[in-house]
Parts: structure tokens; sequence; C-alpha cells
């Protein structure tokens, strides 16, 4: 079965904090079992936000978020969605929008299970694997699609 077409926009917190939760309750929270305390940071109201929704419903099935330090993070896709090229559109669009904007390096902590993900996007892993909410990470960095 296809499935719908989706778009991703430019959310924001004040407005689609709703929406941005949800995709990140269902993935982290339930799916992943990151406690509540961790997931909710006190970062998002100062972040740029990404929302990745169904085209015909609206419906949200996606999120990522940048933060002014370069951080990228909060990279969800609903499950039944994944694999359909959200992540990889959510990802595509912040570093236009960081390149844009004139970010001199980003960077990001991978689950490990995503290391080649972010890797095929120009991400490179540093230093050793470390647990965050149980879950094993690394760092990355990637430098601005100008330098690149």
């Amino acid at each position: 079965m296809i499935k719908p077409a989706f778009q991703i926009r430019i959310a924001h917190w004040s407005e689609d904090q709703v929406l941005l939760k949800q995709v990140r309750e269902i993935v982290f929270v339930h799916e992943q079992h990151v406690p509540q305390t961790l997931e909710w940071d006190g970062l998002d109201e100062g972040a740029l936000h990404l929302l990745a929704v169904e085209q015909k419903t609206g419906e949200p099935v996606g999120t990522s978020r940048l933060l002014q330090s370069g951080q990228i993070g909060r990279m969800a896709v609903i499950r039944s969605w994944r694999g359909q090229g959200v992540g990889k559109a959510l990802l595509q669009k912040l570093l236009v929008i960081a390149d844009q904007n004139g970010y001199p390096s980003l960077f990001l902590n991978a689950q490990s299970t995503a290391l080649s993900f972010y890797a095929q996007r120009g991400f490179i892993a540093e230093g050793d694997e470390f647990m965050d909410a149980g879950i094993p990470h690394r760092r990355m960095t990637k430098e601005p699609l100008n330098n690149a």
C-alpha cells in the first residue's frame, strides 16, 4: 500500500505544541520509554521546530527541532511512516535552514541505531558511545552546507 503524501512546515511552539508533543509522546515516551522529565527539557519554546503532516488529513507524522546552539534533536517519525522519507525530508530542511541562517556548525546526539542515517547525510560520529535516557547514542557533527 502506498502511503499518502506528506508535507513539512516550520512549526511554532506557541501554536503547534499539541501536534509536536503528540508525535514525540508516541515515539519517545511510549515507544522508547524516555521519561517525561527528560523529553520536556524546557528548550522547546526557543527552538525552531519542523512538523511533518499527512497532506490530506493534516495528521502529524514527524518532528524535529534546531536549537540556537546548532543542536539538532527531537527527530521523531511515527512508526507507520518510517521508511517513507519523512525523516530524510525533516533533516534536509533543517540543514537548509541552518545554512541559510549562518549556523557555523551542527551537532546532534544520534541514537546508535540511527548512525548510518545521519552519516549518509554528512554527519561524522565523534567520541565514544554514551547512554541517554537508557538508549545508546553517539555525538555527531556536520559543517554547514556552504563549507562542504
